[in-house]
């Protein structure tokens, strides 16, 4: 922990050496190293930096473009090459987002599938076979997206095309330098038939997106008032999918409240099911749907972008829902370098639930095995978590995070700690 807050201070005093002029007007940028923890991935170190274009500063904290640039590795395996670019300029009157991202993970968690029907035995991650509950992923992701609001109205159109290219394998434990003794999880699914030899290996999904929303929300880095509520059908076509074509829809509803000066209340449902009757390929199933990509994945249930505490990716389902619920208060405001900072603290309660499992057939799965790997199961239990966390922000639009959740089940894991940016939501 005190390596942790040594870091964490680095961070903030770096900012502050590149921060931007107090008259927020032109070019505008914050720039540090990426330096993070994510109890799932490790100790992240790197660079990014986010250009900011503020105009005349008559928007200001809205900006008119952003580029965000980020070239950074986890101690666990991660690596993310990313550029985003952000405006509501490039085309008049719709906001324009283009990603494109390549996310390396040695070291990606695989808990096999629909939650708890999948025993969780934090004892089968021995000395000897610490990749137990391992797999590798390697993922390249190019995506435009496109908002826009119909006449003055909040109520708005959202569009886009994402292209996703999945490799998928066992762990190259001796790339790691890791000994391995016996099969991994993931070889065993592969194995017993659950995941079949054609999507094993991975494979690429070209996906449209279109959907509605309604935006009221007073600002977009820590809103405290107003609604956000998305309505987004995500669809893999057949014509550009011969293998795994599949639709999905997600709603998304977030409300923000006011409850006195900096203190305010903040919640997230969030819904995604499978339409149709068609295959979704194993590697996205864990794909969450949004309008709008603040993280460089949004992936699974369980962990930093989703149910806080959590083990990552431990929640995986064909219709899955949760909800975040947060208690925020800036309980301090001070003036440093000519920049603008507060000091904030929330208090969250996160939960996932399976609402339609996937169909997986255990004919090829041994009594014994069924036994230690598979509990009963039937959809609707609840995978609960709650904790805190610690927001630093800077000039508004530039929020440093540290956030502990602790799951209620030790079959969902025990803790989790997260440095980063950003509000959950």
């Amino acid at each position: 922990m005190k390596k942790t807050a040594i870091i964490f201070c680095l961070s903030i005093c770096l900012m502050v050496a590149f921060a931007d002029q107090p008259v927020k007007t032109g070019l505008g940028f914050g720039a540090l190293p990426a330096v993070s923890f994510d109890s799932d991935l490790g100790f992240q170190y790197g660079a990014l930096v986010n250009l900011y274009l503020y105009g005349d500063g008559s928007r200001f904290p809205k900006y008119n473009h952003s580029l965000y640039l980020e070239l950074s590795t986890y101690t666990k395996g991660t690596t993310i090459a990313r550029m985003r670019y952000d405006s509501e300029f490039l085309i008049p009157k719709v906001r324009t987002t283009i990603d494109v991202s390549y996310v390396t993970d040695q070291m990606s968690d695989f808990y096999g599938f629909n939650g708890y029907q999948s025993a969780y035995d934090p004892g089968l991650v021995t000395s000897s076979n610490r990749l137990f509950y391992k797999n590798e992923k390697d993922m390249f992701r190019a995506k435009a997206d496109f908002q826009g609001y119909f006449g003055e109205s909040r109520l708005g159109w959202v569009a886009g095309y994402t292209y996703y290219h999945f490799k998928m394998d066992t762990v190259n434990n001796s790339q790691l330098g890791i000994v391995k003794t016996g099969e991994t999880l993931f070889e065993k699914y592969k194995d017993w038939g659950i995941i079949n030899s054609v999507e094993a290996p991975g494979g690429s999904i070209n996906y449209f997106k279109f959907g509605l929303k309604y935006d009221s929300r007073d600002q977009l880095a820590c809103p405290t008032k107003g609604v956000f509520t998305e309505v987004v059908i995500q669809t893999a076509p057949k014509f550009l999918n011969e293998t795994f074509p599949h639709s999905k829809l997600a709603i998304i509803q977030r409300q923000y409240f006011t409850l006195a000066k900096d203190l305010s209340f903040a919640y997230r449902l969030d819904y995604q099911m499978s339409l149709g009757n068609n295959h979704v390929p194993y590697y996205a199933q864990p794909l969450l749907i949004t309008s709008y990509l603040v993280a460089a994945t949004n992936q699974g249930l369980g962990g930093k972008s989703s149910v806080r505490g959590i083990l990552r990716n431990r929640i995986i389902g064909d219709n899955v829902g949760f909800g975040n619920f947060e208690l925020r208060y800036k309980f301090v405001r001070f003036d440093w370098l000519k920049q603008n900072f507060y000091v904030g603290t929330n208090v969250f309660f996160d939960s996932g639930i399976i609402l339609k499992p996937i169909e997986i057939n255990l004919a090829n799965v041994s009594p014994s095995d069924k036994a230690t790997y598979f509990n009963d199961y039937s959809a609707g239990k609840f995978h609960s978590s709650a904790g805190l966390g610690l927001k630093i922000g800077w000039n508004e639009n530039f929020v440093i995070s540290t956030e502990f959740g602790k799951a209620f089940n030790e079959q969902d894991g025990n803790t989790g700690f997260y440095i980063g940016l950003n509000y959950l939501f």
